[in-house]
C-alpha cells in the first residue's frame, strides 16, 4: 500500500545522511521533498500542509542542530509526526460495562464491511467472547446470504429474521421495491441486539447497508439505526484506495452517523495509501482496525507507531512476533526446542509442521515486509513465488513416514517415485533433498556450539579463534636478530635443531640476572674471531 510513499522518503533521507550538519536550505529541500511524496500519495491537501510545517518547524529548532547525528534526528521527527496523523496511540473496543457490546459498522457499498464484520467477529471470538453478526443489510442483492456465509467461515452465529434482497436489484428508497418489501433495518437492528441480550452473547455486530455514494437516505437510515440500538462503537469501515475522496466520505459520516473510529479496508492493495494518512488527521477519530486481505484471518489491530515504522521502512517487528506467537503451537515449540539442544536429526515431519506454522502467519511477501529494511529488496520480494511452498509440501507428502525420518535412505527408485507422486521432476526431489542435509548440518552445529559455517569470529567457524582456524594459519617466519651475538646464537641452535633461546631477558637473550642464568646465554660462549672489531670487551674474557 505505502511502496511508492516509502520508497520516497527512504531516498530523502538518503541523502541527509552524508551530511554532518544541517542547514536551512536542507532542510527547505527535504521537506520539500516530503511534501512532494506525500501528496503523490494522495494525502489530504490540508494534512500535508500541517504535516510539514510541524516536520520544517521542529527540524529547525535546537533539537535537530544540537543533535549528534541530525540526519537520524530528522528522520525520528518525520516518525513521531507519522504517528501523530495516524492516530497517536493504539485504540481498540471499548466494552460495555452491561453486555452486550453494540459495535455498528458504516461506510459506503464495497467497502468489505461484511467481510470486516467476519473477521471483526472472529477476532473477539478468539479473545473469549461470544460475538453474533446482526443482518441489517438488507438493500444490496444477497447482502444478508454474503453474512451467513462469513458467519459459517468465522463460527459465529448470524441473526438473520428478514432475507432482504435476493432478486438481484437494489431497493429504492423506502426499502420497497414496487409492492414488494425487504424488511426493515432498523427493526432487524432492534431484534438481534434483543435476541444477544436473551442468548447471552456479549458482543453485537451489526452489519448496515451501503451506497455507491454517500447520500440523504443512506445518512438517515443509519441514524435510525444507531437511535435504536445505541452501540457502544460506530465504526467507519473505509477503502483505503479511494485517495483523495475518502477525507470528504469520512467527513459527512461523521456528521450525518458520529463515528467512534476507523477502519481501513483493502491495505494490502497497490494504491498509494493517502486515506490512512488524511481520515484520522481530518476526522479526529483513531483507525482502530485495518483489513489486509480476502481471508478472515488477514486484519490486525492498527498501531500508528508500527504503522510508520513500515512507512519510513524501519519494520514491525513486534507485529511480527505477536503472529508468530499465534502461529506457533507452544508444545511443538518445546519439543523443537528439546529435539535441538540433543542435537537430534531435525526430520521432514518437523519441516512440515514449521511450514504450517508460517503459513498460519499469512502471506510470505507480508511477513518479509515487516522485516527491518526489506524495502530495499522489494524486487526480490514481489518475484518470490509462494507457490514454491506448495510444491515442496506435495514432494514430502509424497514420502511414507519412514523415508520422511530417514532421508539418507532416499535412494534413486524413491526419488522418481517421490517425483511422480509430487508431480515434479527428479531433480528438484535431488535439490529438495540436498538443502534439507544442508539444513541438518547446520542445526546439529549451531546445537554443539559450533556457530554457522564460515562466518568469521565465530567459533569453529571459517577463519574464526576455533582451533581449526588456528592451525589452518600459516606460521609466520620469524627474522633474524639484529644482534650479532645474539644472531649467531641463533644460527648455531638452529645447526644443531635445538631450542631457540629465549627472546626476552638480557641485552644478549639472557634473562638479565648475569650469565649463568638457567636457560639464559653465556656470553663466554661466542667465538671473538665471529664479532666485529672492539665486541670483545663485552665477553669478559
Amino acid at each position: 500500500m505505502f511502496t511508492s510513499l516509502s520508497d520516497r522518503l527512504t531516498a530523502t533521507f538518503k541523502n541527509l545522511r552524508t551530511k554532518g550538519r544541517l542547514s536551512e536550505s536542507d532542510v527547505n529541500k527535504t521537506v520539500r521533498d516530503i511534501r512532494l511524496a506525500l501528496l503523490d500519495a494522495d494525502v489530504a491537501l490540508p494534512v500535508v500542509k500541517e504535516f510539514t510545517h510541524r516536520v520544517r518547524e521542529r527540524a529547525l529548532g535546537a533539537e535537530v542542530s544540537e543533535a549528534l547525528n541530525p540526519a537520524q534526528q530528522v528522520v525520528k521527527i518525520v516518525n513521531d509526526e507519522l504517528v501523530a496523523i495516524l492516530g497517536g496511540e493504539t485504540r481498540t473496543i471499548r466494552f460495555a460495562k452491561q453486555p452486550p457490546t453494540v459495535i455498528m459498522l458504516a461506510g459506503l457499498q464495497g467497502s468489505g464491511k461484511t467481510t470486516f464484520a467476519g473477521k471483526l467477529a472472529l477476532h473477539l471470538k478468539a479473545q473469549g467472547h461470544t460475538p453474533l453478526l446482526v443482518a441489517a443489510d438488507l438493500q444490496r442483492p444477497n447482502a444478508v446470504t454474503q453474512l451467513e456465509v462469513v458467519g459459517e467461515r468465522a463460527g459465529v452465529p448470524v441473526f438473520a429474521p428478514e432475507r432482504g434482497n435476493v432478486g438481484g436489484h437494489d431497493a429504492v428508497s423506502g426499502g420497497t421495491e414496487g409492492t414488494r418489501s425487504f424488511g426493515d433495518p432498523v427493526s432487524v437492528s432492534r431484534a438481534g441486539v434483543a435476541e444477544a441480550r436473551a442468548r447471552q452473547h456479549d458482543v453485537v455486530i451489526v452489519d448496515t447497508a451501503g451506497r455507491l455514494a454517500v447520500d440523504a437516505d443512506l445518512m438517515q437510515q443509519a441514524a435510525d439505526i444507531r437511535a435504536a440500538v445505541q452501540p457502544d462503537e460506530v465504526l467507519f469501515v473505509i477503502d483505503a484506495m479511494i485517495g483523495q475522496a475518502a477525507v470528504e466520505t469520512a467527513e459527512a459520516f461523521l456528521e450525518g452517523v458520529d463515528l467512534t473510529g476507523v477502519v481501513l479496508s483493502k491495505l494490502d492493495g497497490d494504491a498509494r495509501g493517502g486515506a490512512a494518512l488524511s481520515v484520522a488527521s481530518v476526522t479526529g477519530r483513531p483507525i482502530m482496525y485495518a483489513s489486509t486481505g480476502e481471508a478472515l484471518k488477514d486484519f490486525e489491530v492498527f498501531h500508528p507507531d508500527r504503522m510508520a515504522s513500515r512507512i519510513l521502512d524501519m519494520g514491525d517487528v513486534l507485529t511480527l512476533i505477536e503472529q508468530a506467537e499465534k502461529a506457533f503451537d507452544r508444545s511443538q515449540a518445546a519439543e523443537m526446542e528439546r529435539k535441538f539442544l540433543a542435537a537430534e536429526d531435525f526430520t521432514f515431519d518437523d519441516f512440515l509442521q514449521q511450514m504450517a506454522a508460517i503459513k498460519k502467519m499469512g502471506s510470505l511477501k507480508s511477513i518479509l515486509g515487516m522485516m527491518p529494511g526489506m524495502g530495499q529488496m522489494k524486487a526480490q520480494i514481489d518475484a518470490f513465488d509462494e507457490r514454491e511452498f506448495d510444491r515442496v509440501e506435495a514432494m514430502v507428502r509424497s514420502m511414507t513416514p519412514f523415508e520422511r525420518n530417514h532421508p539418507k535412505q532416499i535412494n534413486g527408485s524413491r526419488r522418481s517415485r517421490i517425483a511422480k507422486g509430487s508431480g515434479v521432476t527428479t531433480s528438484e526431489v535431488n535439490q529438495l533433498l540436498e538443502r534439507f542435509g544442508e539444513a541438518q548440518k547446520m542445526m546439529k552445529q549451531l546445537a554443539r556450539g559450533g556457530g554457522l559455517p564460515g562466518m568469521p569470529g565465530m567459533p569453529g567457524g571459517g577463519g574464526g579463534p576455533g582451533k581449526r582456524g588456528r592451525q589452518q594459519q600459516p606460521q609466520r617466519k620469524k627474522s633474524k636478530s639484529g644482534n650479532p651475538a645474539k644472531r649467531a646464537a641463533e644460527e648455531r641452535a638452529a645447526a644443531q635443531g635445538g631450542p631457540k633461546p629465549a627472546a626476552s631477558g638480557g641485552a644478549f637473550g639472557g634473562s638479565g640476572d648475569g650469565p649463568a642464568s638457567p636457560g639464559g646465554f653465556d656470553p663466554s660462549s661466542i667465538d671473538p674471531a665471529q664479532l666485529p672489531k672492539g665486541f670483545e670487551r663485552f665477553l669478559g674474557k
